[in-house]
């Protein structure tokens, strides 16, 4: 009885940390960027030029159509992300903007690698991956 009692608990305290553990860290925007207006107008340029800069910087970790499922998304501790789900597509521009020009945790800072208009192309090119 005593064994069945510690083995329940002990399942349950792994439950629990695991449930803990997987859940990702909110990402915090501030409120300047959130209400950002994206200057790059959407058009056939600006998606082909940002598929390009995503191809290049990009898809190695978050796949060519932005599923999460690149090259290195295996060697990551934390899931990349799925460009194509509500969750993502629901986000403001400047958020997305501010996450890839600032990065976090193994996500890197593109801040002085790409120029701001290279990412917001990216993020008018990430706005064509919606399902």
């Amino acid at each position: 009885m005593r064994t069945m009692k510690l083995f329940f608990v002990s399942a349950l305290v792994l439950l629990v940390g695991t449930t803990l553990v997987a859940q990702p860290k909110p990402w915090v925007v501030p409120d300047s960027f959130k209400s950002m207006k994206n200057p790059v107008a959407q058009s056939d340029a600006s998606t082909k030029a940002g598929l390009a800069v995503f191809t290049k910087n990009c898809a190695s970790c978050h796949g060519k159509a932005g599923l999460g499922d690149g090259v290195k998304a295996r060697t990551l501790k934390d899931f990349p992300g799925n460009f194509s789900k509500t969750d993502f597509q629901s986000l403001a521009d400047g958020d997305i903007f501010y996450r890839t020009k600032t990065g976090r945790g193994e996500m890197p800072k593109y801040d002085g690698k790409l120029s701001d208009d290279d990412i917001w192309n990216v993020v008018n090119y990430m706005r064509t991956l919606k399902k």
